[in-house]
This record gives C-alpha cells, structure tokens and sequence, in this order.
C-alpha cells in the first residue's frame, strides 16, 4: 500500500467556460447587487470556449501534487465519458486513483462557466449519486474534505467515525455549498474533529451565527477556531486573507494583477497553504504559498492551468515579495 502524505476527498466536474458577446451588468442602487442580464429568448454569441476538470478534490489534489505533495483521491464518477476524462487528467498529473469509483450506470458532475469582466458565474449539476466510502481507506499523516453533492450525509457520517478511530490523522477541512446549507449536525461534528479550516468570510460568519465581522477580523477566528480547528483560514476576496494558529494571528495582502478569470482560486490558495503546511512551513509562509498560487491560477481560464509546480514557487515568493506583499500580525 503506498504511503499517501494526503487524501483528497470530494467531488470532481467538468467544467465548460464561455464568454458572451452580448450581455451588460445591471446593478441596483439600494442593494448593490449585480446581476449579467441576457436578451430573453434570443441565440447568445459567445467569442472563446474551453473545457477544463475542476471540482474542489480535483483541484485540491493536483495543486499539492504539483507542490511536492504525495497525493491520492477518494472519488465517486460515473461511468460515462465525463468520468473517463477526469481520471485521465489526475492520473497525467501523478495523483494516485486507488479509491476513485466509477458507478455503472450513472452521469459525472457538470458546469457551465460565464467569464464576464474576469469574474465567473457557474452553472453547476450534480450528478445524483450515492457517494461510496472506500472499505479499506488508509491511515494518512493528512485528510483534506470538501465539496460534496446533496446526498453527502452518509459519507461525512462514515467519516466522523473513521476519524474517530484515527485521532492521530489530521483533517483539513473545505465545506461546499451542500454542507453549507445543512441545517444538520454533520458540518459541525467534522468541524469538531478538523485540525485546519479554509473558509471564506460569509462562510466563517454563517458558520459562528457571528453577524457582521468586517473590522473584527481576530474576533471571527476566534469564532470559528472555538468550534474545533487548531489553524483557521479565511479568505476575503480581493482583500487578500487572514488566520490563526491559536497563538498568533496573521493577514496577508494581494498581489496588484487583474484577474483574467477567477474560478478555482480559492482552491488554488487552499492547495498552495496546505501543501505548504505539510511540508513543515510555519502558517506566515503558508499564506504566501496560497497567495501566490492563487494569484497564478487566475491568470487563466479554469482551475487548473495555472497551478504553480515546485520550481515555479520561488519565482513567484520572491515577485509577491517585490510586490509589497506581506503578512502581518494582527
């Protein structure tokens, strides 16, 4: 049995990219809220198309991978077309397919991606499914669980008992939209079992019930560091990030570039921190890692492309250096 430094857990998709050639954003005053308005009815141009895999795992997997990590992936596909290529493409990256399933019968998850002004809007189909979770999974030095689809309950509630059993295993932890939207106890006894967290900030703020946390930036990991995870992670957007290891806490700044498209670069950042993390880099060094690997994958269309490899890292520390971007203490 190989010897895994990480199991990426999740979900994997096709993912389609258009830009239109005909549409305009309309914003309201009161709400701010924008919304890509479409003639009704009408047959939309659209001027550059590209398919790319995406899904959290798959992104997750082949960001570490690409960072020295030895990776493998717990995967539920169909066994259609959609399935085939995504296993092709992990395993032309190096990531190890032992626990990846392909269910007779059924379809893999698919997106359709509107690039508009370098930010995206994603139609995205789940596949229905029941996720299978693998008999005999071993016992890595690090888990990473994200994104599931709406029939993930069963999985996360094997995975509490499994973690249960192998306290020494450390969780990273990225709850989807599906986990998001539970009401149940699922998200919450992973988070009690989780050693790092990657969250946004609405996400830290559903998470806690903390309200309105712009401004109290230490107050919200506290929050969220209060119902389990030892290292906490929030991203902010265009603000860059902030976390905690318990003892300290840290913000660190953007790199100046506009994005050309920005799906996956959450991912791309979780990838760059916790690869960094596990090759022993304190928590300041591991914000870099995801700033820069973020900051790459946004330059490109899909989540994948841009994904830093070892030897690109250090160009890339030291550009973000020159840059002037820093990470502080708060």
């Amino acid at each position: 049995m190989e010897n895994f430094d990480l199991l990426s857990i999740g979900d994997a998709t096709l993912d389609a990219f258009m830009i239109p050639t005909e549409s305009e954003t309309l914003c309201r005053i009161d709400t701010k809220e924008c919304f890509i308005a479409f003639s009704y009815g009408e047959k939309i141009p659209v001027k550059n198309l590209e398919f790319s895999i995406g899904g959290n795992a798959a992104n997750n997997a082949i960001g570490v991978k690409r960072l020295g990590v030895n990776v493998g992936i717990v995967l539920t596909l169909g066994d259609d077309s959609i399935g085939n290529l995504i296993i092709e493409r992990l395993k032309n990256e190096g990531v190890n397919l032992t626990y990846v399933i392909q269910q007779p019968g059924t379809g893999s998850n698919y997106s359709s991606v509107i690039n508009y002004q370098g930010e995206r809007t994603i139609f995205t189909y789940h596949a229905p499914r029941s996720y299978e979770f693998p008999v005999q999974l071993p016992k890595a030095p690090w888990v990473y669980l994200t994104s599931m689809g709406e029939s993930f309950r069963p999985f996360y509630n094997h995975m509490v008992e499994w973690l249960t059993k192998n306290p020494e295993v450390k969780l990273a932890f990225n709850p989807g939209s599906w986990q998001m939207r539970s009401e149940n106890g699922e998200v919450k006894n992973i988070l009690s079992l989780s050693h790092l967290i990657f969250v946004n900030r609405e996400e830290a703020e559903k998470l806690t019930g903390f309200g309105d946390s712009n401004g109290k930036d230490k107050e919200i990991l506290q929050a969220l560091s209060a119902l389990g995870p030892k290292i906490c992670v929030i991203t902010d957007g265009g603000k860059g990030a902030f976390a905690s290891n318990g003892q300290a806490f840290f913000r660190v700044s953007v790199l100046p570039v506009d994005a050309y498209e920005r799906t996956g670069a959450g991912d791309a950042f979780g990838s760059g921190c916790l690869a960094a993390i596990i090759k022993d880099k304190t928590l300041d060094e591991a914000l870099l890692y995801g700033t820069v690997n973020s900051t790459s994958v946004i330059g490109y269309t899909g989540s994948q492309r841009g994904l830093l490899k070892v030897d690109e890292m250090p160009v890339w520390l030291e550009r973000a250096r020159s840059s002037g971007v820093k990470v502080e203490q708060i």
